[in-house]
């Protein structure tokens, strides 16, 4: 079987999972969970096939047009080099963890059919984004994960937290796919194809007349998929969804494909350093003001969620400075080490038997209860804080490494000023980034809060999944600088000595300050009064939300972001605290810059159609109606009134006629 067969099988499995799983899903509930398992299995098989084949040689390229569309040809075009290759096989082993644990996590759930099918074509619709070599086939791909991330995201509906939560991810991505679709029409016209390697061709002849304004209109695309300011505010509330599509979503699949797509077409990019300059400052906004929201959350998987925004941030980050390799590299291993700390999450939460565990400050007693979760999350989130010899040690210090060769003038591909941003930004992340790691780790394995009710032992297919992960959270980095360059175009993937020094340094200062913060605020609340204690947020839940709206903290279900006399993110980041945990109120603010006024013209739109154009409506249908109504009354039905009608017209008529003629 050729590479190429191999590569249209990995997307094309889940895809007829998919499908099977919606047929089937009522009728034969047996075959659900293999329909759900074994596609995914299959196309992570096939995917490493296609890898090790590929072997970071030359890319593999195909291509057939089904039918003429015009000047512009759209076709069904395949392109595999080591990138697409190496993240193919990311997507397909995430998918296949994430079906694999959902198994357990939702073997109650009526909805689960829908769930694993949805699941399934999320899979599909990312491989086709990451094998595609074609623009418009890629944009379906795109589009086709929005409307998954919609009913994922909402898949517990009866709760308005995830029907808002699931309206809010499509309204802000699709906000941002207008100007990306204008920028890929713009694009292929002045190309004269959608094929991306003609596009790059195109590029590289100087072909491309507008590069500004086109890589701009496509960066509103990729922040708005990838969840970059200023379009990140969806991820944090899409955590209403079920904790396997949490990870799914973060880990391999939509906030990945923005950034890969720059990846993929990073030449046209750099022809626009005005463009790079941009991509650089939203980087930088976004990793940086991600970690201090994450620091003051409370919900475990909204900590999550803003951390993944800001390892993002590092991506584009590494993007901005010219440095795909590195910027898929951490991609690579943010991938592992997040998908296993969301399920990880998930099984803290399932031991619960609730998502109100999912609130850090009542969590206790929680090491002992599942020492799996423990562990592996504490291997998960040293990857985070790139801490060596860590996976993310390796691939943040690559990002940082790249944006220092910038800086230094060792490469010419980026602005100066972009990798100046980038290396600030980049390291005070970093100390932040340990910060709150430190503090998830505390709060969520050594914290005081009350014991929850143990629901058990949670399933096989949930804990076997979390060591399966904890592999590549461990051991990706220090193999892939190793055995992978030749995956990266050659690209040399080992940590420069300078960017390692400080980036540990800054990341184990972040987690020294914080662990002696949590001391401190430990030994302060111990010496709180048990009445005062009575009123934390322990206590009744929905006093606790009523508390959180009444001082404009957000409240995710049942859970308030409020006071905890344990929490060291409080001391640390002072008044930043309470603005943090609100999101600096983005939300707020985009309320009232946009959605009220598209509102009230909503609503002015209204009345001007039922008050105005109804009304003359109303109004040219009166008059007629006035007429048939006063020529109906004449219509009586008695010959003598007909007869009198007809000589009174007579008499009148002759009387017109004399007068006539007597004026003549």
């Amino acid at each position: 079987m050729t590479t190429t067969t191999l590569a249209v099988l990995v997307p094309l499995l889940p895809f007829l999972g998919a499908i099977a799983g919606l047929l089937l899903g009522r009728t034969a509930p047996g075959f659900v969970r293999p329909l759900a398992v074994l596609p995914a299995l299959a196309s992570l098989g096939l995917a490493a096939a296609v890898a090790a084949r590929q072997g970071g040689g030359g890319p593999v390229d195909a291509a057939t047009e089904l039918t003429p569309t015009g000047s512009v040809p759209v076709e069904l075009a395949l392109h595999v080099d080591g990138f697409a290759a190496l993240t193919a096989v990311l997507v397909t082993v995430v998918a296949t963890c994430v079906q694999i644990y959902s198994t357990g996590y939702l073997r109650d759930d009526p909805r689960y059919p829908s769930y694993a099918a949805l699941v399934s074509l999320f899979t599909s619709a990312m491989l086709l984004v990451v094998y595609t070599g074609d623009l418009m086939v890629l944009l379906v791909g795109w589009e086709v994960m929005g409307i998954c991330s919609y009913f994922l995201v909402g898949h517990y509906w009866e709760t308005p937290e995830a029907r808002a939560a699931s309206l809010k991810a499509f309204l802000v991505t699709k906000l941002g796919d207008v100007p990306f679709l204008i920028g890929l029409f713009a694009l292929a016209t002045e190309a004269g194809s959608f094929r991306i390697t003609r596009i790059l061709g195109a590029v590289g002849n100087g072909g491309i007349e507008h590069p500004t304004l086109i890589a701009l209109l496509l960066l509103a695309g990729v922040a708005g998929k990838s969840a970059q300011f200023p379009l990140h505010t969806w991820l944090p509330d899409a955590m209403a969804g079920p904790t396997p599509v949490s990870a799914l979503i973060h880990a391999a699949t939509m906030v990945a494909a923005g950034v890969y797509f720059v990846a993929r077409l990073l030449p046209l990019f750099e022809a626009s350093r005005a463009a790079m300059t941009v991509l650089a400052v939203m980087a930088a906004v976004t990793m940086t003001g991600s970690a201090l929201a994450a620091l003051a959350q409370d919900d475990i998987k909204r900590v999550l969620a803003y951390s993944t925004i800001g390892q993002l941030g590092y991506m584009t980050g590494a993007l901005a400075v010219a440095d795909r390799g590195a910027a898929v590299f951490h991609l690579l291993s943010h991938g592992a080490f997040k998908a296993l700390l969301f399920l990880a999450a998930g099984v803290i939460i399932h031991a619960a038997g609730t998502n109100s565990l999912a609130a850090m400050s009542r969590m206790g007693h929680l090491r002992d209860r599942v020492p799996d979760a423990y562990w592996t999350t504490t291997v998960a989130l040293l990857a985070l804080a790139a801490i060596p010899p860590f996976s993310g040690f390796f691939s943040k210090e690559t990002v940082l490494g790249a944006a220092e060769h910038v800086v230094t003038g060792h490469t010419g591909n980026a602005p100066a000023a972009a990798g100046w941003i980038v290396l600030l930004a980049g390291l005070v992340t970093a100390v932040l980034t340990a910060a709150y790691a430190t503090r998830l780790w505390l709060l969520a394995f050594r914290g005081d809060g009350p014991e929850a009710p143990d629901h058990g032992r949670q399933p096989l297919s949930m804990t076997v999944v979390l060591w399966v992960l904890a592999v590549p959270s461990l051991a990706l980095g220090g193999l892939a600088f190793r055995v992978l360059p030749d995956w990266f175009d050659g690209h040399d993937l080992t940590p420069t000595l300078t960017t390692s020094v400080l980036g540990t340094g800054v990341a184990l200062v972040g987690g020294i300050v914080t662990y002696a913060a949590w001391r401190h605020t430990t030994a302060h609340a111990a010496r709180i009064p048990l009445g005062a204690v009575a009123a934390h947020p322990g206590g009744d839940a929905g006093r606790v939300e009523a508390e959180a709206i009444a001082s404009h903290e957000p409240a995710y279900g049942d859970i308030a972001y409020a006071s905890d006399p344990s929490d060291p993110g409080r001391l640390l980041l002072g008044p930043l605290h309470r603005p943090a945990a609100a999101g600096f109120h983005l939300d707020a603010l985009y309320t009232a810059l946009f959605v009220r006024p598209v509102r009230a013209g909503a609503r002015l739109v209204r009345f001007l159609d039922r008050e105005v154009v109804e009304t003359y409506v109303r109004g040219a249908g009166t008059l007629p109606r006035w007429l048939g109504a006063a020529v109906r009354r004449a219509q009586t039905g008695n010959l003598q009134t007909y007869v009198s009608a007809l000589l009174a017209g007579t008499v009148v008529l002759t009387v017109a006629v004399v007068l006539a003629a007597t004026g003549a």
